[in-house]
């Protein structure tokens, strides 16, 4: 990352969340990649994180009050956000992103964010049940309306004991957020459309139950977002998932495999197309309306199977076929042997490859280790966040791109 910065400047905000821990280490990553950091030091965040710490690590003055006469004078709220190429917040608390929403502007921190003119970045950082809360998800939401960038929040163990959604982006998830926003040819493939599918699909048995593949969306979300902060006017076609949509993105919501089917051809054409959907290969010939009630003595029914859509190979022999077109494979043994296997069967152009073996916790889990597979070779990627692995493929997607235009 060393230099991606250069001449860049960050201003973070820092909320009162026990992941303020973090940010020193944020300043280092972002201060290695070439960044100048300035940073906004909440009452709530001092309790985590010293103003010594941050000023030692940033080599900058910690700014915490907006009534300070003498920063107002030389550093008035309104010249310290715009001198700024982006604002990040981080740890966004939910207090934060509460005032955000609302244009709240009491303390420096808020103050800042409702003058600035740049970009703006928030690491959410909260307990599951914070979260979760319908207030939380109503503020995101206008948030991301607002065209404010989200990064996170993971799943994990919390410091409150709590495991789920809510822990703050590791620091250099955030830094290569920020590269990907702020950083040398960030709109790499501005002009360019992309189809990302993410998720499961569920095929119906009867109301209630049905036929599904194990997948949280997690990597097909990234990849969007990764998308579509390189430029690229990026449609996710999701199945049901519990992730909230990354910014800029238009999200499109389907249940089955014939739906996705549907939904993908109605966006064509495309020039990318990374299908990472996990999609059901069977459905049931005769889901029912009602539910199939169990009775005692009597043997379970018999359940017929049909064969669902190939999404991936149908769009490769689709007379608007994308000009880049991505597949994922999910395996358990001969990974690359079955994924070289799968390319020459499908007929698209690239192959990612990886071990969803249970011990790799590869399923619903927050890292990936990936293959990328082409008719020339493929390329073993170290294990790395799914963020990583997003903004690692995207870039793979813009230098072919870059490529092509070259040899034009």
């Amino acid at each position: 990352m060393h230099g991606l910065l250069a001449q860049k400047r960050v201003l973070l905000i820092i909320g009162g969340g026990i992941a303020a821990y973090k940010t020193p280490e944020l300043i280092r990553q972002l201060k290695a990649a070439g960044a100048d950091v300035r940073c906004v030091l909440t009452a709530g965040g001092a309790q985590f994180v010293t103003p010594l710490t941050l000023g030692s690590v940033s080599g900058e003055k910690v700014y915490e009050s907006l009534f300070d006469l003498t920063d107002e004078a030389e550093m008035g709220h309104i010249r310290l956000s715009r001198e700024a190429d982006i604002v990040l917040v981080a740890p966004a608390t939910a207090d934060l992103i509460g005032k955000m929403a609302q244009g709240l502007a009491n303390d420096l921190a808020s103050t800042a964010l409702l003058a600035t003119d740049k970009p703006v970045m928030i690491a959410p950082a909260m307990n599951v049940q914070m979260w979760a809360h319908p207030a939380t998800q109503r503020n995101m939401q206008t948030l991301q309306q607002d065209g404010i960038a989200v990064i996170g929040p993971e799943t994990g163990d919390m410091a409150c004991g709590e495991t789920g959604p809510g822990r703050m982006s590791e620091p250099a998830d955030i830094a290569a957020a920020i590269i990907a926003q702020i950083g040398p040819h960030t709109q790499r493939l501005a002009g360019k459309t992309a189809l990302v599918t993410a998720g499961p699909t569920h095929e119906p048995i009867d109301p209630v139950r049905y036929i599904a593949n194990r997948s949280s969306g997690k990597q097909g979300y990234a990849i969007a977002e990764a998308l579509a902060a390189l430029g690229a006017k990026t449609v996710l076609v999701s199945g049901p998932t519990h992730l909230t949509p990354p910014a800029q993105v238009t999200l499109e919501k389907v249940e089955t495999a014939r739906e996705m089917l549907a939904a993908c051809e109605a966006y064509l054409p495309s020039d990318i197309a990374v299908m990472t959907a996990a999609v059901a290969d069977w459905r049931s010939t005769n889901s029912t309306q009602s539910k199939i009630k169990k009775q005692a003595g009597n043997t379970p029914p018999a359940l017929e199977l049909t064969e669902n859509p190939d999404i991936l190979a149908h769009l490769a022999k689709h007379n608007q076929r994308p000009h880049l077109l991505v597949g994922f494979a999910a395996e358990t043994d001969n990974i690359i042997e079955h994924a070289q296997a799968k390319l020459a069967r499908k007929g698209c152009d690239w192959i990612v490859a990886n071990d969803v073996s249970p011990e790799t916790g590869v399923m619903g889990g927050g890292e990936n280790t990936v293959h990328l597979i082409d008719a020339q070779g493929h390329e073993a990627w170290d294990k790395m966040s799914k963020a990583q692995v997003a903004r690692q493929l995207a870039d793979k997607m813009a230098a072919y791109f870059d490529n092509q235009d070259a040899a034009e």
